[in-house]
């Protein structure tokens, strides 16, 4: 036998600005009719698919600054692979930025690495994070 809750419900309000809109008809005739709807894409998952969507102009654009930032902060250096081992391969993560007013702000591709494929002991010995509390800080500015 099922137990059920003694305490009282409570109706949840959405206020008084939120308005349902009820629309008839099967999923192809709203589609024919809101086809803005639809025309939203999605951003995309890998690298080829943003070279395939129509936007293609600006994920390049945005594929170089990521480039242009990797080189101009010195973030890796060019080396020979160790005998035995496998590279690690990389991804690319795009996003769109939106406005408040939901207008695009700017196109954003990122460069990850696939680190999970790592091992420890084998790939990297040690994790080291330096975290420091700001009261350490003030005392030796203080000293």
């Amino acid at each position: 036998m099922l137990r059920r809750s003694k305490r009282g419900r409570i109706e949840k309000s959405t206020g008084p600005d939120f308005q349902v809109y009820l629309v008839e008809g099967s999923r192809e005739e709203i589609g024919s009719q809101f086809f803005y709807y639809y025309s939203i894409e999605e951003d995309p998952k890998s690298f080829d698919e943003a070279m395939k969507s129509q936007d293609v102009a600006f994920w390049k654009e945005a594929i170089s600054d990521e480039m242009d930032s990797i080189m101009g902060n010195n973030t890796w250096v060019l080396s020979d692979l160790p005998p035995g081992c496998k590279t690690l391969g990389c991804k690319w993560i795009f996003k769109r930025k939106m406005k408040a007013d939901g207008s695009i702000d700017k196109f954003k591709a990122r460069l990850v690495i696939q680190g999970f494929r790592q091992r420890e002991g084998i790939n990297y010995f040690d994790t080291y994070a330096p975290v420091v509390r700001i009261s350490t800080i003030r005392l030796l500015i203080a000293l």
